[in-house]
């Protein structure tokens, strides 16, 4: 790789091929008198030291610009203690102008079109083209400028990529900017662009041991196991990829199975846990027989439940709520621990047990509803009447509490409305997907007295 010496190493290069085309091409023969190629600022060139102005092409870099396509190749170059691992390549492209200067007319013409002509002819440096460059061999590397002899150490050759030359085109508006900024005369100039110069950084790296196992070593062999493959794309883990509730509905009801698919769920016990976001409780329930590797079934507990049952148990509807759960599934091997599944999302719909209204002072109207799994302090309880969202009388009577109460104005006697019960923004399941087509369940409507 090249180092900081580098971008002064292509000019000397592009300098010596546009020498050596001079040269090759008797350009001095042509105008009547030698030729300078310089790489010199303009404002150094034009009337330099008071004197009269000859003959020459001079090189001037005027902008360097990260490289796009290798600035982000070594990313990350940092671990998360900040470490540095990766020394990352400085990946530059230099911008030049090149400008003739004549001392009588057209003598600038001729340069620039022999000058344009060998950068057409060489858009690729080749790497011996750049180490004859540097190396001096046309004259004793002794006798060269002190900064000429230290490009030999550059090291531009070695580079990963070529350098590569192509012509930039400048707007007037561009060309004018340009020279305004270098304070001098114009003169006719083309530029040029070379990419890449990939510069390595000298910063010492963390260099990791070799590894020697990968993971612990098997009691009968003594060696690792190796790499686990197989013939297909799926995660070697168990893992959920939906969940399923009863007769397509959009949300689970306490008593009834789901279904949860995936991969990978076999296991000589499998278990179903479900958490509450909020407040980070679980349950975990056994799975249903028949289940598969892709498939297993589970049922949340009936409410109110066939008979009594311990509090702390999970089939207690005391220990659940309605609202929204985290999913996963537990599938213990032959070998502890138990692997855990991701997580999916699963809704838990509020049931309506029962619902009555009753006229209330004014023209209001109260609704009393009775609900399973029962409502615990915090959680956000309203009665959708139609199309009006009511929100509950707090506090609650009791916590948890299985009766809500709601008030609301502007409903006509005798009129009959469907009702959906939210929780924690999870409605009671009001169509009936159970039959076709599907209909509004009538136990979950209430009339106007």
């Amino acid at each position: 790789m090249s180092n900081a010496l580098a971008i002064a190493a292509v000019t000397r290069v592009l300098q010596d091929l546009l020498n050596n085309a001079m040269v090759d091409n008797n350009v001095t023969g042509a105008i009547g008198g030698n030729v300078n190629v310089s790489a010199l600022p303009p404002d150094r060139v034009v009337g330099e030291n008071g004197a009269v102005e000859e003959s020459r092409l001079n090189l001037f870099l005027h902008q360097v610009t990260p490289n796009t396509g290798w600035r982000n190749v070594d990313l990350p170059t940092r671990d998360h203690r900040g470490t540095l691992v990766e020394t990352p390549l400085l990946a530059l492209d230099l911008h030049y102008l090149l400008t003739a200067y004549g001392a009588d007319e057209l003598h600038a013409e001729i340069l620039l079109g022999y000058a344009m002509q060998v950068l057409h002819e060489t858009a690729v440096l080749s790497r011996d083209a750049i180490r004859q460059a540097l190396s001096g061999t046309a004259v004793n590397g002794s006798i060269l400028p002190p900064a000429f002899q230290s490009l030999t150490a550059s090291d531009l050759a070695d580079q990963v990529e070529l350098i590569k030359i192509t012509p930039e085109a400048f707007s007037t508006d561009d060309m004018s900017k340009v020279w305004t900024a270098l304070q001098t005369h114009y003169r006719t100039t083309a530029a040029y662009g070379v990419s890449v110069v990939l510069i390595e950084s000298r910063v010492a790296k963390r260099s990791p041991l070799p590894v020697l196992t990968r993971g612990e070593p098997l009691p009968a062999t003594g060696r690792d196991a190796g790499v686990a493959v197989q013939a297909n794309l799926l995660p070697p883990f168990p893992t959920l990829t939906a969940i399923i509730p009863a007769n397509g509905q959009p949300a689970a009801r306490m008593g009834e199975a789901i279904t949860l698919t995936g991969h990978h769920l076999d296991g000589d016990a499998v278990n179903v846990r479900f958490v509450d976001p909020r407040t980070r409780e679980a349950v975990i329930l056994p799975v249903l027989p028949g289940r598969t590797a892709a498939q297993v079934r589970v049922a949340l507990p009936p409410d109110p439940p066939a008979a009594a049952v311990p509090t702390e148990s999970p089939l207690n509807p005391e220990n659940w709520r309605a609202g929204v759960y985290t999913v996963s599934a537990l599938v213990a091997g032959s070998t502890p621990p138990a692997r855990e599944t991701n997580e999916l999302p699963m809704v838990l719909a509020p049931t309506l047990a029962a619902i009555s209204a009753a006229a209330a002072a004014g023209s209001a109207t109260t609704f009393t509803v009775t609900c399973r799994p029962p409502v615990r302090a915090g959680q956000r309880a309203s009665l959708i009447v139609g199309q009006r969202e009511l929100p509950a009388i707090e506090p609650f009577a009791a916590d948890p509490t299985a009766q809500l109460t709601f008030q609301g104005t502007g409903f006509a006697s005798g009129t009959t409305h469907p009702v959906r019960l939210r929780i924690d923004g999870a409605d009671s399941i009001l169509v009936d997907r159970s039959v076709s087509p599907p209909v509004f369940d009538a136990s979950q409507q209430v009339t106007i007295p």
